[in-house]
């Protein structure tokens, strides 16, 4: 299935990848990987195939003895080592039967783990299953970052002897006596005066999902408690940021008794309210790929009650797409290895791209479609993509009509069967690469 509706400002289409996932809470894949590793709640990390079929075998299962599952509980974040080509490393964060977040590291194989799990890092949050956080990111630095919530105390968050309501960051690379699975990056700010070492940013109520883009900006996305969503954007390189939890809920004052000056924290780049179909921010991604340039510079976010994408323009305004029919809302986001924007719902796992593309910028893509408009058949040219290449035809309503194997650059595709309108043709190669067109036939 395709969806594509119309917005004012950019007209977003959600291409379906696969959709046999359960309970989705987090997407990523090792660098240089074309397939996405998919996080369920429930303990499993499945892989999807750049073919979009999804293996039987999960990569990696979490015992059911050592997780606390439902509500906000579960595995909950996955963060593959920038090294993971030569170690193999990669970090899952999920709360045990007593609610604590555990953050372990385990091995990679082809694509089954080693089931063998390094704890690397234990979080007291022992307050039923609410406010765990639990994304974990590598940043530009090789630093892990993990972002935690309040665990519901809102006293948490500006208490710099614990880590509940905190960005942390630790070096996985090194060691201390105390920790013997990781260090203390030089430059953390409570490093050698009160306050936990490992802290990197504080004042967070419960952070889903943090990301750090190619220009150093760590986004930050905050739920809120009354009314409030926030996205915050500060420089991944300044140590010590408040982000006002819970003096503030996004830029309202929510505690009149806060501990600290107002003039200390950093509010956040946009907000919106929690109100009618809108629940709680997902954080995103700014687009990092080629195939949809329209979405440079752009950051794209979702909520988890929303059928609609949310994206920031240049000025940091916060804009929304039409409604996307049979999307249930976002769980998580994730940059593919060609930095294009994947969205994950409940379930789903969907990537994102310009639906506005018209017959002027099929040069830009991948392939080229001739004639276009078109009546009986269609010739579809493909350069310097990687071969064996899916091609998928949907209608506007995102019904899938077509689905046809490539082998070569030059292929012709019947379409004397299908009516006169315009339909939405969608290519993916074998490492992942994706392109997508409209296609008018007369």
């Amino acid at each position: 299935m395709l969806i594509s509706l119309c917005s004012s400002s950019q007209t977003l289409g959600l291409a379906l990848l696969n959709d046999t996932f359960a309970q989705i809470t987090d997407i990523g894949h090792p660098p240089g990987d074309a397939r996405l590793f998919i996080a369920e709640q429930t303990g499993h990390i499945r892989i999807l195939n750049p073919n979009q079929t999804a293996n039987v075998t999960p990569f990696l299962t979490i015992p059911p003895t050592l997780l606390a599952i439902g509500g906000e509980a579960g595995l909950l974040g996955l963060a593959f080592h920038p090294d993971y080509a030569t170690n193999n490393y990669f970090y899952v964060y999920y709360t045990n039967p007593a609610g604590d977040g555990i953050i372990v590291r385990y091995i990679g194989g082809v694509n089954v783990a080693v089931p063998t799990a390094t704890i690397v890092m234990t979080i007291p949050q022992a307050f039923g299953d609410y406010h765990k956080g639990g994304g974990l990111r590598f940043g530009n630095d090789g630093y892990l970052y993990i972002a935690i919530g309040d665990n519901y105390t809102t006293a948490n968050a500006q208490d710099i002897d614990n880590y509940m309501g905190k960005i942390l960051r630790i070096d996985v690379n090194s060691s201390t006596v105390q920790t013997p699975h990781y260090g203390i990056p030089p430059g953390n700010p409570f490093v050698g005066v009160s306050g936990l070492d490992e802290i990197w940013a504080i004042g967070l109520r419960n952070p889903w999902r943090i990301s750090i883009d190619a220009n150093d900006q760590l986004w930050v996305a905050d739920v809120g408690q009354n009314y409030n969503e926030e996205i915050n954007k500060v420089s991944a390189t300044i140590p010590g940021v408040n982000y006002g939890w819970s003096c503030y809920e996004a830029n309202v004052q929510y505690n009149t008794t806060c501990p600290v000056d107002v003039d200390t924290l950093t509010f956040p780049v946009a907000s919106y309210q929690h109100l009618g179909e809108w629940c709680a921010v997902i954080g995103g991604n700014v687009y990092g790929g080629s195939a949809n340039p329209s979405f440079t510079g752009k950051y794209f976010f979702g909520d988890g009650c929303s059928n609609r994408i949310g994206w920031l323009d240049a000025a940091n305004s916060i804009n929304w797409s039409e409604p996307f029919a049979n999307f249930e809302g976002t769980y998580s986001t994730c940059l593919d290895n060609n930095g294009e924007i994947i969205i994950a719902s409940w379930g789903s796992v969907y990537r994102l791209f310009d639906a506005s593309l018209g017959t002027a910028s099929f040069a830009k893509t991948s392939f080229q479609l001739h004639p276009n408009p078109a009546t009986s058949k269609v010739h579809l040219k493909a350069t310097g993509i990687s071969f064996p290449a899916t091609v998928n035809l949907f209608d506007i309503s995102g019904k899938l009509l077509c689905k046809q194997s490539l082998e070569s650059e030059s292929n012709a595709i019947a379409i004397s069967q299908l009516q006169s309108g315009i339909y939405l043709v969608s290519l993916t190669d074998s490492v992942g690469a994706t392109a997508n067109s409209k296609l008018v036939i007369e």
